[in-house]
């Protein structure tokens, strides 16, 4: 279970996100998950607004590590030889593969809320994107960063704030067409539903 933040909490995340402090740090920081870091500045920020703080501070944090990484590099070189200790090798395989994807949850497990909201363009059915459109699904393996999805909310205000002018917010009164019509969702592509922290398999 997500751990509950106060508003105080949630205040100091937003303004840390704002001066720079990476989603990974602040998770350490507040001692929670990614997800519930994210969730909350999606909620404060607005999904413009985040997205664009969160592209800034990841290329910030990257920069930073090289410089530090460099720096190590220069001390380093000044050690003498006689300072390294040769280690043998390990005597088992380590499995040298990509992250899995273990994040996502099969829909027949999900027990979905009884309404939930989804945005679509005013022209079209879907609003649909590929997961590596989600900063906070970022780490998983690139194979299954290029999969679609479509978006659901369980919160409106959440919808409305995500929503652009050229999207409209529906609502979606019984949850179980999901399950009916994965298989017409999966035909055209489409593979996994986001839910706020939850990640859903068709």
């Amino acid at each position: 279970m997500a751990k509950r933040l106060t508003e105080k909490q949630k205040s100091e995340i937003a303004e840390n996100f704002k001066n720079g402090k990476t989603i990974e740090a602040l998770s350490e920081d507040f001692n929670c998950t990614i997800l519930t870091i994210t969730r909350n500045l999606k909620k404060n920020l607005g999904e413009i607004l985040f997205k664009k703080l969160a592209k800034k501070n990841k290329i910030s944090d990257q920069f930073n590590n090289a410089e530090t990484f460099d720096d190590n590099e220069s001390e380093n070189n000044n050690f003498s030889s006689e300072e390294f200790i040769e280690i043998s090798p390990l005597n088992f395989d380590l499995e040298n593969v990509p992250r899995k994807e273990l994040s996502s949850i099969p829909i027949k497990e999900i027990e979905f809320p009884k309404t939930v909201y989804m945005i679509v363009h005013k022209n079209i059915e879907l609003e649909i994107k590929l997961l590596k459109d989600y900063p906070e699904w970022e780490f998983l393996p690139n194979e299954d960063l290029q999969r679609k999805t479509i978006e659901i909310y369980c919160d409106l205000k959440l919808a409305k704030r995500s929503c652009s002018k050229e999207q409209k917010v529906i609502k979606v009164p019984n949850t179980d067409v999901f399950r009916i019509v994965s298989p017409i969702l999966i035909s055209r592509g489409i593979s996994r539903i986001v839910s706020e922290e939850k990640l859903i398999a068709l």
